[in-house]
This record gives structure tokens, sequence and C-alpha cells, in this order.
């Protein structure tokens, strides 16, 4: 596996990785597929992720298995949040991975690719995980992050609850 700091000519491959690591993992709570398709284009255009590539306060990471991109994160530095009450607070906003190389630790490795940045740049992390999928609230937990709060989230027609965690860096 081979972790590099993205650019903006990377956006084609984020946006692509985005569509489909959001389709797999929440793509079923959606009982319109309109909001679903509405969502990821919104979400998920290469003109949007390009300019959210240059902006200061982004950090993007690709992961490649065999020379293929399996997966990306996001790490957003000085990003206050409500359940923090510190003033130098960055946060996790996206760890997404293609179910198929979910066994090979590639999420993992993103995760400490954008912790050792953050530990540069601020005294804590924090993130939003949907309350329902488990998988991501133990892995986070088992990487030391606490749970903090909870808030809600709606697209489209569709109500979800998150959790934020936090973590010391």
């Amino acid at each position: 596996m081979q972790i590099i700091e993205a650019t903006p000519s990377d956006a084609v491959k984020i946006a692509l990785l985005g569509r489909f690591t959001f389709t797999e993992t929440f793509g079923h709570y959606f009982s319109d597929k309109t909001d679903l398709e509405n969502y990821l284009e919104q979400t998920f255009n290469v003109p949007k992720l390009r300019n959210s590539l240059v902006k200061p306060n982004n950090v993007y990471w690709l992961a490649y298995s065999n020379e293929l991109p399996v997966g990306y994160a996001k790490l957003k530095l000085n990003s206050p949040s409500q359940f923090i009450d510190a003033e130098n607070v960055c946060q996790l906003q996206k760890i997404y991975v293609l179910k198929d190389f979910l066994s090979q630790k590639v999420g993992l490795g993103l995760q400490n690719e954008l912790l050792k940045r953050a530990a540069k740049e601020a005294d804590k992390i924090w993130l939003s995980v949907l309350k329902e999928n488990e998988r991501a609230i133990r892995f986070y937990l088992k990487n030391g992050f606490e749970s903090i709060g909870d808030h809600d989230f709606q697209i489209g027609k569709e109500h979800f609850e998150f959790m934020a965690m936090a973590k010391s860096l």
C-alpha cells in the first residue's frame, strides 16, 4: 500500500472514490435513490473537490494498492466543534475505503498519516460518525477516540443520527 498527499490533479480520483465508497457504505439507507444521486452529485463533483483541494485548511491523502486508488482521507485544519472547548482543533472529515480493500488496513494507514499531520497542527481532533456505522465506531474507539456528543444531519428525506468523537493529539 502506498499513501500520498493528494493535489488538485487528483480531484477526479477522489470524486470517483467518494461516490463509490459512500454508496457502498450508506446507499442502503436511502429510500429515495434520487436523494442519494443528488447528494453524490453535490458532494463528489470534480470542480467542487478541485476547489476543496486548493484550500489551505484542507489536506487530502490517497491510498493505492497495486497502483489502484482504493481510498482517501480528508483532514480539515482549524475546525472547531461545538463539543470541544479548545482553540487548536482539527477535524477528521473523511476516511473512505473501497469495501474490497478494507481487510488490507487501508483505513488505518490513512488515519495514521492524517493523525501525524494533525498532531503538528492541533491539540485535539474530532470527527462525526453515523451511529449505525458500528464498524467505524469500533475502529475509532480502538484508535483512542471517545464519544463527545450527538448531532443530526438531513440528506433529502432521510434523517441521520451521528456521534461526535474526539481524541487528544
